[in-house]
Parts: structure tokens; C-alpha cells; sequence
């Protein structure tokens, strides 16, 4: 068959899908649909796994995070216990720096204490987050430096008013100037700005479930700094969780009720531990080294908590790859139906062109031209229905972004997947109503009405 007979064939089939365009339309919109549904949930299942890195990042590599915990919490381990708790200081510092020199599969070790306080600057105030930290901090959750430097030992040791901060307070107080070397307020200290932060996106999900805060909306200080300017909450009288606790301001000491306190456990002087490991097959018996550790460290009192984020990750990105491929397999029943749609409609074409049928047969046309002929047709609006349906995909990929806050990622290989599959299910879908027709005698074809 030479090519100027296929160019006929593909002329016959445009004018019958064009001389039908409502029904045309229609046998499309299945195809569209399915095409549509498979980008935008392919979309959403991208944007989840790329979360779930990005978490992964953000809590580092193979990190163990120690966290207070609560007061309703250890009162209601005291009721189930039936028994008075002996008293425990919390997590210290000194907590910290036994796990560093004690546990040798331990590589970094980054105690935290945070405190919400407010910024001011050439009369604009904002909220912010006041995090007192240690040196191995930004190198566990992998924060880079935009411009500046990181704190050197005499500031560490000596607790000088000095801060790194984040994007999003460089913006607002910064925005036409170079923060580094100007003054920021925080709370009623001044504090010099030597550093700031690269940006970072942090999920509302990542920040509930892995206790993450906004990294971008923070203030980091030498952790002795934020002890010995603002509030060191070990200076808590045993007897009482609603003690006081000491503040140094700029050389004047004054008495803070422990209500005050931003962490969530009164008594205790750090609000986190972070400790990072050398391998990742080392996790489990590290924590229970830890918690054997600590336990005996706090008069054997459970006042502490042990989270394995990276764990936590893996079986919250397993349960999404699950949700994921049921949600492609709707998108993929979605598309079948579409092509059983063609089929139906292909079906009732032939039917009512039986006549038409028979006169191309008797005018020279053979089996495999009117096989081409209606299988041209079923891939056409196969091809058309699939090149819509990537657009109104995509268009449905972004309005969820934007409506739900759902981060979805369109890939190419997505596109190119659903456009295949499209014209895949047009061609399966044609041949069967192409092969009735051809398989027409023309002489009963020609007498059909």
C-alpha cells in the first residue's frame, strides 16, 4: 500500500470524526477524564514523595531526638503507676554532653532551647522564635549558610549577644540593607547579626508530626548565650514546678516564674536533644542505650521521650506509596472505561455506516483499508482526547496546589505515560468495531438500510 492511498484513508477518518463532532466529543470525554486523573494523581503522589525527602533532609540522617515530656503526660504515667515519682531534673545540658562522650556510635550531638519572643527594629516588632544552639545544630539538619559566618568558640563559651537568622527575618527587617554586623532586638537583648540562613520550605505536617520548627522564621544563638542573657530554666526549685527561674539582663537579674517557659516540660533546661549516629543500622541499639542512659541519669523517672524521624518518614512514605497506586488505579479504571466508551461508540458507527460500508468495498476498497479507516478514527480521538486531557491534568494539578496546599509535581514522564496509555486504549478499542467492518459482505452492506 503506497502512501498516497494511507493519506486517503486518514482524510476519510477526519472528515467522519469532524462530520460527528458532538458525538465525537463525547466518545473523547472518557479518554480526557482518564488522562486528566492519572496526571493530577500522579501529580500529588510526586509532590508527596518529594515531601517526604524534603523532610528526610530537615530532620538529617540518622538522627534520634529527645523531647520532654509534658506534664499531663508524666502525671498520667504517675496515676497508671500508682506510684510518687522521684524528681528529675529534665534534660540538661549535661544530659548532652554525656551522650557525646559516652556513647561511642554517636557522631554529633545538638542539645536546643526555644523560646518565643519578639523582634524589634526601627519601630517594626514581629513575633519570632528564639533557639539557643550548639555548634553541631546546622550541620545535623543540614542548614547552610547564605552569607556570614557560623559562631566561633569564644562566642559559643562565652555567651556573646550574637545571632544567626533566618530568610524570613532578614526580609522583614533587612530587606534594603546587609544584616551582617547591624542589631536586632530580641526580647530586651540587642543582639549582633553575624549570619544568615538559606531558605528552607517546612511543611505544617512535617512541623506537628516531627516537632520541626520554622527554621525561616528563627533566631539561633549560642545556647550559653540564651542561658546567660535570657533564662535557664535548671534554676527551678525541686520542690515546685512553678518555681522561678533566673534571667540576666544586660547585668540586672531578674526573677521569672517557670509558667513563662516556652517548653512544654517546666522543669527541664533544654526542649530538645538531637543526637545524630555514624550508620543507620546503629539507630535501634543506640536508643536503647539512650533511654537506659537517661533513665538511670534521671533517678529512674520516664520524663523523656525518644523519636526516630527517619523511621517515621519511611513508614509515612510507605503508607502514601500505598495510597498512591490506589489512586492510580482508579485514574487507570477511569481510562479503561474511556476506551470501552470508544469501543461502544466505534460499535454504533459501524452500524450505521454499513452502507457506506459497502460502497467503498465495491469501489476497490479492501479488508485492511476499512480496518485502517475506523481504526484511525478510535486512535484519532484517542490522540485528541489525550492531548486535552494533559492540559485540563495539569490544570488540575495546579488548582489543587493552589486550593488545598497539597504540593503536587507534574513530570514529563507522567505526561508522556497517559498520552501513551490514551492512544494505547484507542487503538485496542478501535480494532474490534474496525474488524466488524471489515468483515461486512458488500452486497448485503449495500442493501442495508
Amino acid at each position: 500500500m503506497n502512501l498516497e492511498r494511507y493519506i486517503y484513508i486518514v482524510n476519510i477518518a477526519i472528515e467522519a470524526v469532524f462530520a460527528n463532532k458532538f458525538r465525537s466529543i463525547l466518545t473523547a470525554l472518557g479518554i480526557i477524564f482518564g488522562v486528566a486523573a492519572v496526571i493530577s494523581m500522579l501529580a500529588i503522589g510526586n509532590g508527596a514523595r518529594q515531601e517526604i525527602l524534603d523532610q528526610m533532609k530537615l530532620v538529617g540522617v540518622n538522627n534520634i531526638v529527645i523531647m520532654p515530656k509534658s506534664e499531663i503526660d508524666k502525671q498520667n504515667e504517675e496515676n497508671q503507676n500508682k506510684v510518687q515519682q522521684k524528681y528529675s531534673p529534665g534534660l540538661t545540658l549535661k544530659d548532652a554532653e554525656s551522650i557525646r562522650d559516652i556513647i561511642p556510635s554517636v557522631l554529633k550531638v545538638s542539645p536546643e532551647v526555644v523560646y518565643d519572643t519578639y523582634i524589634l527594629k526601627d519601630g517594626i516588632q514581629t513575633s519570632a522564635k528564639l533557639t539557643g544552639v550548639a555548634p553541631d545544630f546546622f550541620e545535623v539538619y543540614n542548614l547552610k549558610l547564605e552569607e556570614g559566618n557560623m559562631f566561633n568558640q569564644l562566642q559559643l563559651t562565652e555567651g556573646k549577644a550574637v545571632c544567626i537568622i533566618g530568610p524570613t527575618i532578614k526580609s522583614k527587617f533587612f530587606s534594603q540593607e546587609n544584616p551582617i554586623g547591624k542589631y536586632l532586638k530580641c526580647g530586651n537583648v540587642w543582639l549582633m547579626v553575624i549570619g544568615t540562613l538559606e531558605n528552607i520550605r517546612v511543611s505544617e505536617g512535617t512541623s506537628e508530626n516531627l516537632g520541626i520548627s520554622d527554621y525561616n522564621n528563627n533566631i539561633y544563638a549560642p545556647i550559653q548565650t540564651v542561658f546567660l542573657r535570657y533564662k535557664d530554666r535548671s534554676y527551678i526549685s525541686p520542690s515546685s514546678n512553678q518555681g522561678t527561674s533566673i534571667m540576666i539582663d544586660q547585668g540586672d537579674v531578674v526573677a521569672v516564674s517557670s509558667s513563662q517557659s516556652g517548653s512544654s516540660a517546666e522543669t527541664s533546661q533544654l526542649d530538645k536533644i538531637v543526637v545524630q549516629v555514624r550508620e543507620s543500622q546503629q539507630l535501634d541499639a543506640t536508643t536503647q542505650a539512650l533511654e537506659k542512659m537517661l533513665k538511670r541519669r534521671h533517678s529512674g523517672v520516664s520524663d523523656f521521650e525518644i523519636k526516630i524521624p527517619e523511621l517515621l518518614l519511611k513508614q509515612q512514605q510507605r503508607t502514601k506509596d500505598i495510597f498512591n497506586i490506589v489512586l492510580g488505579a482508579i485514574a487507570g479504571i477511569s481510562l479503561i472505561v474511556g476506551g470501552i466508551g470508544i469501543m461502544n461508540i466505534m460499535l454504533a458507527s459501524v452500524t450505521e455506516r454499513t452502507k457506506e460500508i459497502g460502497i467503498r468495498m465495491t469501489a476497490g476498497a479492501n479488508r485492511k483499508d476499512i480496518i485502517l479507516q475506523f481504526l484511525f478514527e478510535a486512535t484519532m480521538i484517542g490522540i485528541t482526547g489525550g492531548i486535552i486531557g494533559i492540559i485540563v491534568g495539569i490544570a488540575m494539578a495546579k488548582i489543587i496546589m493552589q486550593f488545598t496546599h497539597i504540593l503536587t509535581i507534574v513530570s514529563p514522564v507522567s505526561i508522556f505515560i497517559s498520552f501513551g496509555v490514551s492512544v494505547a486504549v484507542g487503538i485496542v478499542f478501535g480494532y474490534m468495531p474496525a474488524k466488524q467492518a471489515a468483515e461486512k459482505d458488500p452486497v448485503e452492506s449495500l442493501r442495508y438500510e
